[in-house]
């Protein structure tokens, strides 16, 4: 039952960071569906791998801050196909997206595990 509960609430973290995620990425202008689609479920599935994982990383903290940056990289590397933005290079939105995924990933873990009390 301890694991159920822990997926359910790393599942409903991942949906509500793709929620402000999507936010932030829309701040410029609207976004094309596929794009808005591809967000969610991006950050929906790192809470889902969060909840669902039994990887022993020593820390939680490193276990949510790994497993962000790692299921960014599809949404990262997806991003070098954006048009060319004189404001932000490609490069800067791959390494921001890994980078924001690894805090999603790490807040998501401390909702968890400590908030919630369902650790792995």
């Amino acid at each position: 039952m301890e694991k159920i509960k822990r997926v359910i609430i790393a599942t409903l973290c991942g949906v509500l960071f793709g929620i402000v995620c999507l936010l932030l990425a829309s701040s410029g202008g609207a976004l094309a569906w596929p794009i808005v689609v591809q967000i969610i479920l991006s950050r929906t599935l790192l809470g889902f791998a969060i909840g669902i994982s039994s990887l022993k990383m020593g820390h939680f903290i490193v276990h949510g801050l790994v497993m962000g940056m790692l299921f960014s990289l599809p949404m990262a590397f997806s991003g070098m196909m954006a048009p060319d933005n004189p404001a932000f290079s490609k490069v800067g939105l791959l390494i921001s997206t890994v980078i924001i995924g690894g805090i999603y990933g790490l807040l998501t873990e401390v909702i968890t595990s400590l908030l919630f009390k369902a650790r792995q």
